[in-house]
């Protein structure tokens, strides 16, 4: 028998659960009742339905109650005892049936109409609150059409922000319930009251019961609602047409003939002999099958596939070493590539026109929007294939068409003279893009050639006896220790045949002691002939601009592919590069004018080209890489497998293991460890590379990590530093550019030149593109770029240009939305050509002023950013690269309620908020997750749907 106190605490729990509310069930004395407006005499039974309500929930230890507004929001009888992990279990399937069968709970039903004064369309009220502070009010009202009477019995907010308010006059709940008559119609207000701009979404849910029966089965009606406040600016940023996702059609295999046609001169002129050729190393058709089955076992597989599964399953799970290395690499290429074949597919055309070339007849110019921006990629030399639309016959004829020059978003294209003589004017065509094979060729062979000329002592190090050390060219870095060591270690040769690296965090100056290494074996060594390479034409162009201040011009050399726009080189640069104003265009040069250079820099993949044209393993005496960790292992091996001699070549790689790594495309290339750089992997998996337990040092015969910052304020500094870097970066910034915002009048906080500007925006798509853009940060972004436009040169602010200032944003949509608003806005026509990009675009850089828009604001795409890397969420690399490209100002302008969800983000907007940083919608102002949880598992959908 239960204890005096026990009874008490039952007794006073069931009080506090009924609190003060009023009943409307009759008993004994039959009066007229009015719920609602109408009168029903007494014969008519009204009477409250509790459902099983009666029993309060159990207090648990941390778990609050979500407070209610005016509407009720009692949890549903099932929900009352459940632990935390289920009802989030039971939140998500509501959530699925939200999704899955909206169409029919917008729908009127059960006699009941829901009306808005605001505009409606397909169960979205969106409307436009143009004056912010001031009282906007929605109204609904609730009509009953059916012949006999309906409980309404709750209504909710499913998530809410602390900027509305649902107003009813009966305060209708679960417990206080109120009957509508026929014909009878009540009314809710939702009173909003913004203090930013944004927009703030709500779905109302309405319950009712048919009758006045305690056993009816409930049924639910949502109505969405929507309010905008919006900066107003002269260009319109709304999706153009509503996002349809492209389907990509597979097309029927089909008999066909093929017409070659003429590649572009340069491609089968080049100077060098091809001594090393490259194999096609083409996969197996079965792992294609594998592929389809995501390398799980299927009846769907080949008998081929089946047999093979198990030994790719092997050979991936297997730790990375000497013995597998070439198989494993070919294995994860194979991977990326028939990914990239997949995705080259969306690119495609149909029912496309070309027209003759004015300047050559013999080209055909084709128009492809997106090609300006890699989208698709395609570079001289590159072959599409074209076919005549609704051609029925067999076999059909597919024209090869070869790129000779892309020209904004004209490709221009030679076909065969028979393609040419049939052509007439609006003649249609269907296009498909191919994957140039050349680079994957390349790294094939590369991985073969690592195992040919046994690297085992480069790829897999021990410890290895050092030496001793050096005057340096660039007199700054003998103030530098760190610098110092790592130019001491390279030039003495401490490492070999283990690779030294370069841990170089971001602003310390990886690039610069990469440079000077060079330089001091340059001058101490005239029998040293050096490679420097990158993974791309801008890093390697910048290693090329720095050398040339130091070395003889007459021994540097810079070797460029023959895909290369010329118009990408410097003018400076362009007399040290293998320019052929015969040919207009790069030619590989001869082997006897290579080796005649003492310094020769290109891409990784371009040096592959020396292999090709029979450049001795061993002439090289160092090799150099910068950016290592931006390059997948097979990438950076092209410069290195075939040229360097592992007994006598010194390998350096420079570069963070805390940026980004390589952009692949493959899902299970990237699960398998393709993604992985070599530098990474060393730092992450080679003792050689770690910080010493005893010491809590590296090794310094074998890596050195800079830690002098010369670029950002301490403030923007911070967190990245502490996530990232230990804590060990210190600040040696020139203290007048860090400082030079530190008292704009827009900041939150003098003296903290960090901003988090909180914002509820929506993602949208447009038209057949799946990248997102979000109208709401951009007018944010473009209200600051005012303010600095107005401010710069005043109070003690410096002159700004478009080059000092940078814009940073995760998907291609809104880096193209920022860029028309930009030319659009009269006030910022001056900085119209700023640097709008990607974080990938970044990397590397650096400016006075960056802005990072953050473009997630919407719940329903949190899981594809971590299942897919889009956007920032799911990558903390991409979070730091961001976060440390500016000097003196960065402002951040995102949804801090998505944002937060992310601990690496949640730390940062929390330093933002304690340092004084953070202004606009503040995140307290939105309901915690465990409020919209329990109210989520307590809607009659779910519990009363399964009776």
């Amino acid at each position: 028998m239960p204890s005096l106190r026990a009874l008490l605490e039952t007794g006073r729990e069931f009080t506090e659960f009924l609190g003060d509310r009023k009943t409307i069930t009759i008993v004994a004395v039959r009066r007229p009742v009015m719920p609602g407006r109408r009168t029903f005499p007494p014969h008519v039974k009204v009477r409250t339905i509790y459902c099983d309500q009666w029993r309060a929930p159990p207090k648990r230890a941390g778990v609050r109650v979500a407070p209610e507004q005016n509407a009720g929001g009692e949890p549903a009888a099932c929900d009352l005892a459940m632990n935390p992990v289920n009802q989030k279990q039971l939140a998500r399937d509501v959530l699925q049936k939200l999704r899955k069968n909206r169409k029919e709970l917008i729908s009127n039903k059960g006699g009941i109409e829901i009306a808005c004064d605001q505009k409606e369309f397909n169960g979205k009220v969106k409307f436009v609150i143009e004056d912010i502070k001031t009282l906007f009010v929605v109204k609904f009202s609730i009509l009953n059409t059916a012949e006999g009477s309906v409980m309404f019995t709750y209504y909710t907010a499913l998530h809410r922000f602390s900027c509305f308010n649902l107003v009813d006059e009966k305060r209708v709940t679960r417990t206080s319930p109120l009957l509508l008559g026929p014909g009878d119609c009540y009314m809710i207000e939702v009173q909003y009251q913004l203090h930013h701009y944004g927009h703030f979404p709500a779905s109302l849910y309405f319950e009712f019961c048919s009758g006045a029966a305690a056993s009816s089965k409930p049924f639910s009606i949502i109505r969405e609602l929507e309010a905008v406040a919006n900066i107003t600016l002269p260009v319109e940023l709304g999706p153009v047409a509503p996002y349809k996702q492209m389907l990509v059609t597979k097309l029927a295999t089909v008999a066909t003939v093929v017409e070659e046609g003429q590649p572009p001169v340069s491609s089968v002129s080049h100077k060098s002999k091809i001594l090393v050729k490259l194999k096609d190393y083409k996969y197996p058709q079965c792992l294609k099958d594998l592929v389809r089955q995501r390398l799980e076992d299927s009846e769907h597989l080949s008998p081929s596939a089946k047999q093979r599964l198990p030994a790719v399953r092997n050979l991936l799970n297997s730790a990375l070493n000497m013995k597998n290395y070439s198989q494993r690499f070919h294995l994860l290429l194979h991977l990326e590539e028939i990914q990239l074949e997949v995705d080259i597919r969306k690119y495609d055309l149909h029912n496309q026109t070309m027209t003759l070339d004015k300047t050559n007849k013999n080209l055909l110019i084709l128009k492809v929007p997106g090609v300006a921006e890699n989208r698709p990629s395609v570079l001289r030399g590159d072959l599409l294939k074209v076919s005549k639309s609704g051609d029925k016959s067999q076999p059909l004829t597919v024209y090869t068409g070869y790129v000779h020059k892309v020209q904004l978003d004209n490709i221009i294209l030679g076909f065969s003279k028979k393609l040419l003589q049939s052509l007439i004017p609006n003649m249609k065509f269907d296009v498909e893009f191919t994957i140039s094979r050349y680079t994957l060729k390349l790294q094939h062979r590369a991985v073969d050639l690592a195992t040919k000329h046994q690297l085992e002592k480069v790829l897999f190090p021990k410890e290895n006896e050092g030496k001793a050390p050096t005057t340096m060219s660039n007199r700054a870095l003998e103030e530098n220790p760190e610098q110092m060591a790592a130019v001491q270690s390279i030039v003495s040769g401490n490492s070999k045949p283990a690779p030294y690296l370069i841990f170089g965090p971001p602003g310390t100056g990886k690039t610069v002691t990469l440079v000077e290494a060079i330089c001091q074996i340059y001058k101490s060594s005239h029998s040293a002939h050096i490679l420097a390479c990158a993974p791309s034409n801008s890093a390697s162009d910048l290693l090329c601009e720095r050398l040339k201040k130091y070395v003889d011009a007459r021994h540097l050399f810079r070797i460029c592919a023959s895909s290369r726009d010329p118009g990408t080189v410097s003018k400076n640069l362009l007399k040290h590069c293998n320019w052929d104003e015969r040919q207009d265009c790069f030619v590989f040069p001869a082997k006897e004018t290579v080796i005649n250079f003492r310094i020769i820099v290109s891409t990784l993949l371009t040096a592959g080209r020396l292999v090709s044209g029979g450049i001795p393993a061993g002439h090289f005496t160092h090799i150099f890489v910068d950016e290592a960790g931006q390059t997948a292992e097979p990438e950076c091996m092209v410069g290195i497998a075939g040229l360097l001699q592992p007994e006598t070549g010194q390998l350096v790689l420079a570069g963070d293991p805390q940026q980004l790594g390589p952009i692949l495309r493959s899902p299970l290339a990237l699960q398998y460890g393709l993604g992985l750089s070599m530098l990474e992997r060393l730092m992450s998996g080679n003792v050689l590379y770690q910080k010493s337990e005893e010491s809590g040092q590296y090794n310094g015969h074998f890596v050195t990590k800079l830690l002098r910052n010369y670029r950002s304020h301490p403030a923007i500094l911070k967190i990245p530093n502490e996530l990232f870097y230990d804590n060990e970066l210190q600040v040696y910034a020139e203290e007048k550019a860090r400082k030079a915002f530190c008292n704009w009048k827009h900041l939150p906080k003098k003296g903290f030149p960090v901003i988090f500007h909180g914002v509820i925006g929506k993602d949208e798509r447009e038209a057949n593109s799946p990248s997102f853009f979000n109208e709401a940060e951009i007018k944010i972004l473009v209200s600051y770029l005012l303010n600095l436009k107005n401010s710069h040169r005043k109070d003690g602010l410096p002159s700004l240009t478009s080059d000092h200032i940078g814009i940073i944003a995760p998907f291609r949509k809104q880096v193209e939305k920022i860029k028309k608003t930009l030319k659009a806005v009269n006030d910022l026509k001056e900085w119209s050509n700023i640097k709008v990009g990607s974080v990938e675009e970044f990397q590397g850089q650096e400016r006075l002023i960056v802005l990072v828009s953050t473009v997630r604001s919407s719940i329903n795409y949190v899981k594809m950013d971590q299942d897919f890397s889009i956007g920032f969420l799911a990558n903390a690399k991409r979070f730091n690269v961001a976060m440390t490209r500016a000097k003196a100002l960065l402002i951040v302008i995102g949804n801090p309620v998505i944002l937060m969800k992310n601990p690496t983000w949640e730390r940062f907007i929390r330093y933002c908020e304690e340092e004084g940083g953070y202004t606009g919608f503040d995140y307290k102002d939105s309901e915690g997750e465990e409020f919209l949880v329990a109210r989520l598992a307590g809607l009659s959908l779910h519990w009363r749907s399964e009776r």
